[in-house]
């Protein structure tokens, strides 16, 4: 690690950074210090200094960000786990650099079991806290250290594991998911350390190190560390920032994500594979039935043919249709996006915004991704594959169960196979399941985060819906009954996941401005302590007590 010594303010000056003390402020964004027109009341904005200290330590920054980059810690690649021990420990001892509290929690499965039956050590969970103090709220931000395998052969323009800038844009694995993001908080610490301002609320952080590979450990993680007295107990509100803006200018809050049910159909044949001008004609082939079971799930317009499924889809209301009318999209550059402007027809499924974003974000998916034991190597085969696998899955909204879509797909895919009078052996197996999420963007913290975007970007951010998961959302929501944001800062084609992933150089500065926005917005809700209180919402018979409605009751412990 780089060796970092802490600058007293006098010392920052002396460096080049001097506080503008009699320029006054509306926002953090570079072009928007100051207050100028005719007449107009100028005001300092308290993080004024913070916003002009990150942008004259820009350069650090990118710095850090290349060490953390370097480490390649993929948590697909077995024998580079120690890779992710090393990115934990890396992150844990900047935050007992910056005055934080750090515990590297044993991961409650120990081992991870390969394909070939050995085992391998699971990286712990790191837990960090900066502020204990009983009259602040708590913010509890998630986030993980391990990436996604990368190699150059992949497709990759610049090496994967070091970071390279191009036109502003930071290309490296890992800089947007999650690095980056993640780190920021880390920034934002240190920034109000260096400028003597306290913190305006406790921050703990729950940071994993094996979320592209599962999160083994954490659901069990997550569930003990919320029993009272422990790590989570007292988290009024979480943060994530592990997704996407919709577009690449306009920042975003993201209220609401899909869940999945993940499946595999099997048929066997016969216990090896077959020489089809030998053979062919005289078996039933699996492959033929496999084919006939997948065309049965989904028509090619993505109507989802699986009886039951539909039946606990929601109706869109009128506030929803509302907020897709405003959202910021372009149908021609998502098509060019997609890579589908020069296939075919060139067309989406949907030609309007509204349609097109709630058949991605707000209605249940089914899609088909591949087959197992078939042949798929370049060239001819004449085989007959003894046994094939088709894999599939459905994404999930609110309302759904993926114990119950799992019911309706197996008697579905059961009644199909009857219909075909075949001898062959068939099986539907369902894997990893999870429900979608749903948040309310009328929530404190939401509110708290959009006015923090507003401060920073000169612009309300819009409210948008994801057709992927992330399953920490529900289990810290389900465990701790505490809102959960989720607040992008990346663009939507930082790439995360695929060759040339980015971060843009400027989303990383105005990610820890926003950041420490944010909690100062969080500072400022009044109420309880929202993990202390656990009464019901506000009942309209409570709203008529005398006074209720003047004095802003928001629980019926204020009453």
């Amino acid at each position: 690690m780089s060796e970092f010594n802490k600058l007293s303010l006098d010392a920052v000056q002396e460096e080049g950074f001097k506080p503008l003390r009699k320029t006054f402020s509306e926002g953090g964004n570079r072009n928007n210090h100051t207050s100028t027109a005719p007449g107009s009341f100028k005001f300092k904005d308290p993080l004024f200094d913070y916003y002009k200290y990150i942008d004259y330590r820009e350069e650090i920054y990118v710095n850090r960000l290349r060490e953390a980059v370097a480490i390649k810690s993929v948590s697909a690649w077995p024998d580079h786990r120690q890779e992710i021990f090393k990115m934990l420990e890396w992150t844990a001892a900047w935050t007992e650099k910056l005055g934080g509290k750090v515990q590297l929690y044993e991961n409650p499965c120990k081992t991870q079991q390969l394909d070939d039956g050995t085992t391998t050590p699971l990286p712990p969970i790191m837990l960090g806290s900066f502020g204990n103090d009983p009259k602040k709220k708590t913010v509890c931000v998630y986030g993980h250290l391990d990436v996604q395998p990368a190699l150059l052969t992949d497709g990759w323009n610049t090496e994967p594991f070091e970071l390279t800038e191009i036109d502003g844009k930071l290309f490296g694995r890992g800089s947007t998911d999650d690095k980056g993001p993640a780190l920021s908080w880390l920034w934002m610490v240190e920034a109000f350390n260096e400028l003597k301002m306290d913190l305006p609320v406790n921050i703990k952080m729950i940071y994993e190190g094996m979320e592209e590979y599962g999160s083994e450990g954490m659901f069990e993680t997550v569930n003990e560390l919320a029993k009272p007295g422990k790590f989570l107990s007292n988290v009024d509100f979480f943060c994530i920032s592990d997704n996407y803006w919709l577009g690449k200018n306009k920042p975003c809050l993201t209220y609401g994500l899909r869940g999945m049910s993940y499946f595999e159909v099997g048929v066997e044949c016969s216990t090896k594979d077959l020489h089809s001008g030998v053979y062919g004609g005289s078996v039933h082939e699996a492959m033929t039935d496999l084919v006939k079971l997948m065309s049965t799930l989904v028509e090619t317009d993505g109507t989802i043919k699986v009886e039951g499924v539909m039946k606990d889809v929601a109706p869109v209301t009128e506030k929803e249709q509302e907020i897709y009318e405003t959202i910021d999209f372009d149908l021609k550059n998502y098509a060019e996006e997609v890579g589908v402007t020069t296939i075919g027809e060139a067309r989406l499924r949907h030609d309007n915004k509204k349609d097109l974003l709630m058949a991605r974000w707000r209605f249940p998916t089914l899609s088909l991704h591949g087959i197992e034991g078939a042949f798929s190597d370049p060239g001819a085969k004449t085989v007959i594959p003894r046994r094939v696998l088709g894999k599939f899955s459905l994404r999930l909204v609110p309302d759904q169960d993926p114990k119950q879509i799992a019911e309706c797909v197996t008697k579905h895919l059961n009644a199909e196979f009857d219909k075909l009078g075949s001898p062959n052996k068939m099986w539907v197996k369902a894997h990893h399941g999870a429900k979608a999420w749903l948040s309310s963007t009328d929530h404190p913290n939401y509110t708290a985060a959009a006015a923090a975007v507003e401060k920073v970007y000169g612009l309300a951010p819009d409210m948008t819906r994801e057709g992927g998961s992330i399953p920490i959302a529900t289990w810290l929501e389900d465990a701790t009954q505490m809102n959960v944001l989720l607040l992008p800062v990346g663009a939507c084609d930082d790439m995360a996941h695929s060759q040339n992933e980015k971060f843009d150089r400027k989303n990383m500065v105005n990610a820890i401005k926003v950041l420490g926005c944010y909690l100062f917005e969080i500072a400022k809700i009044k109420g309880p302590k929202p993990s202390e209180c656990r009464c019901e919402p506000i009942s309209m018979e409570d709203m008529m007590i005398p006074g209720a409605f003047a004095r802003g009751f928001r629980c019926k412990c204020e009453i």
